[in-house]
């Protein structure tokens, strides 16, 4: 059996992985960029998951010049984009067992 290890940062410990301010973490939350756990921001916890998006989103941000608002809208899209891709896959193979 595989460990796992989950590690929950907090808002500060995030702010500092991302290089990002606690305003701009919570109006990140706010736009739902990532929802972190806990009820409060003293309270919440972001996994590695949160920290890649936040850093994809940052990204974004930085190299489109857009803002969280649109960043969001645009991570919402690379996303169904994503998914799609994967599902276009999976028909094409499903697709080859008939013709091939």
């Amino acid at each position: 059996m595989s460990d796992i290890l989950i590690v929950r940062m907090s808002l500060e410990e995030c702010c500092q992985a991302t290089h990002l301010s606690v305003e701009t973490l919570i109006e990140l939350v706010e736009h739902g960029i990532v929802e972190p756990q806990g009820s409060e921001p003293r309270h919440w916890r972001f996994d590695s998951e949160a920290l890649s998006v936040l850093r994809h989103a940052s990204r974004l941000r930085r190299e489109l010049e857009l803002d969280w608002a649109a960043t969001a809208l645009a991570l919402d899209l690379i996303g169904e984009v994503e998914r799609l891709k994967a599902e276009n896959q999976q028909l094409r193979r499903r697709l080859a067992r008939f013709t091939g």
